[in-house]
C-alpha cells in the first residue's frame, strides 16, 4: 500500500481540517500552508522524510487555535464568574467587556438580610398567640400546627417576637423642658418647626445636648431593670417563656394577643434556588465561541505555531511506531518514535504551564497589586527630590 507522504508544499482549500471552525477566516488560510512548511521543516524535512500528510498539518494547527482559546475562555470565567452567572445565556460575551458587579454578591449576602431583618429573600410572617391568664410557657410549634395552613412540624422559625417594655424615650420627662419663649411656650415654637414629633419632648434637642438626653433614656431602662419587673422573654426551640408571668389580661398592662414574626424553613431552603431558564448556571453554560483567528496578536499566534509543532510530533512518533525498525540491505533502522512522543508530550505540558502563568499575572488581582507596588516604588523616589524653598 502506497500511502503519500509529506511532498514538500501545500494548498489549503476550507474543508481540509475536521471541524472547520476558522476555515472561513482569511488569515487562518493564509497561514495554515506556512504552518504546515514550519513544522516540516522543524521535523528535518527534506534531509529526512515527514511521514505526515498537509491535512494532518491543517488538523494540528486547528486543534492548537482551539486549544489557545479554551485557555483563554477557561481563565476569563475564572476571573469574572461571580459577575456572570445569573445574566442571559444569550449575550454575545466574545466581543464584551466584563465590568465586576456587586450583583451577585448582593445575592449571596440576602441571607444575612433574612437573619438580621433588614431584607433578604424570604417572606416574614406576622402571627398572634392568644396569652392565657397566669401561664408563662407557650409552646409555639403546638400554635403553629393549628394556625398555619399545610404546616409540617419543625418547619417553624421564630424572628422576632413584640413583647417589650415600652420605649424609654416614650416615658422621657425633661424638668428643664417647656420654658418660657417670649409669645408663649417654647414646645409650641418648636412644634411650628416641625421638630416636636421627634420625641415626647422635642424641644429638648434645643435646649439640651445630646448626650444628656442619651444618659436619661439609660436612667428610665436601668431603673426598669432593677425597680420594676420589666417585660422580657425567653425562646427555646421555638418555646417562649414570657416574663413576668401575664395576669390582669385586658387591663392596659398586657394585651390579649402576642405578637410575633416567623419564617417557614422550607421557604428559607428553597430561596436557595432560583428560575435559571435562559441564564448563566454553571461555567459550562457561559456563552464563550472558539477565537476568532485574524484577532489573536502575534504573541498568541506564536504560542499556536509551537503547539502546532508539538501536536505534529506526537502524531509523527505515532506513526512511526507501527514499527520500531525497517530493515535495509545489511543492516535495520531504528526509527525515533519514543523520542518524538515524550518531546511532544513534555512540550505540550510546558506550553500549557507557560500560558497559564501568563494569564495569571495579567489578572487582575496582579495587575492592581503591580499598580500599588509602582505607585509606593513612586513615592519613595519622588521623596528623594529636593523640595524647592519658596521664599516670599
Amino acid at each position: 500500500m502506497n500511502i503519500p507522504i509529506w511532498p514538500g508544499s501545500s494548498s489549503f482549500q476550507p474543508g481540509d481540517t475536521p471541524f472547520g471552525f476558522y476555515d472561513n477566516d482569511l488569515e487562518f488560510d493564509q497561514d495554515a500552508d506556512k504552518v504546515a512548511k514550519f513544522c516540516s521543516q522543524r521535523l528535518g524535512y527534506p534531509i529526512v522524510d515527514v511521514e505526515l500528510q498537509d491535512i494532518q498539518f491543517y488538523t494540528a494547527f486547528e486543534e492548537a487555535v482551539t486549544v489557545y482559546g479554551n485557555e483563554i475562555y477557561s481563565y476569563k470565567v475564572r476571573e469574572n464568574y461571580l459577575s456572570l452567572e445569573g445574566a442571559p445565556d444569550t449575550v454575545d460575551i466574545n466581543n464584551s467587556i466584563i465590568t465586576p458587579t456587586l450583583a451577585r454578591i448582593i445575592s449571596l449576602s440576602e441571607q444575612y438580610g433574612v437573619e438580621a431583618g433588614s431584607g433578604g429573600n424570604v417572606e416574614w410572617y406576622d402571627g398572634f398567640v392568644d396569652l392565657v391568664e397566669n401561664q408563662q410557657e407557650y409552646d409555639l410549634n403546638a400554635w403553629a400546627e393549628l394556625n398555619i395552613p399545610h404546616y409540617k412540624k419543625g418547619d417553624l422559625q421564630i424572628m422576632r417576637v413584640f413583647f417589650e417594655s415600652t420605649p424609654a424615650i416614650v416615658r422621657y420627662y425633661d424638668p428643664f423642658a417647656g420654658g418660657g419663649a417670649a409669645g408663649g411656650d417654647l414646645a409650641s415654637s418648636i412644634d411650628s418647626f416641625g421638630f416636636g414629633a421627634y420625641s415626647a419632648a422635642g424641644i429638648n434637642f434645643v435646649l439640651m445636648p445630646v448626650n444628656y438626653t442619651i444618659a436619661t433614656v439609660q436612667a428610665i431602662e436601668f431603673n426598669d431593670t432593677v425597680r420594676r419587673s420589666n417585660f422580657s422573654f425567653e425562646v427555646h426551640n421555638n418555646k417562649i417563656k414570657l416574663f413576668p408571668v401575664p395576669h390582669n389580661l385586658g387591663n392596659g398592662q398586657y394585651r390579649n394577643k402576642l405578637k410575633i414574626q416567623y419564617i417557614l424553613k422550607s421557604e428559607e431552603a428553597a430561596a436557595a434556588f432560583s428560575d435559571g431558564d435562559g441564564k448563566i448556571k454553571i461555567i459550562s453554560n457561559v456563552p464563550y465561541l472558539n477565537p476568532i483567528y485574524s484577532e489573536i496578536n502575534s504573541i498568541g499566534r506564536s504560542w499556536i505555531f509551537e503547539y502546532t509543532l508539538a501536536l505534529c510530533k506526537e502524531m509523527l512518533g505515532y506513526v512511526r511506531g507501527k514499527y520500531s525498525t525497517v530493515p535495509i540491505p545489511g543492516a535495520d533502522v531504528t526509527l525515533n518514535q519514543g523520542d518524538l512522543i515524550t518531546a511532544a508530550s513534555n512540550e505540550k505540558i510546558a506550553l500549557i504551564d507557560r500560558l497559564r502563568a501568563y494569564l495569571d499575572e495579567t489578572s487582575r488581582e496582579k495587575l492592581l497589586e503591580r499598580r500599588s507596588l509602582e505607585g509606593d516604588f513612586l513615592e519613595k523616589e519622588l521623596g528623594r527630590v529636593p523640595f524647592t524653598i519658596y521664599i516670599g
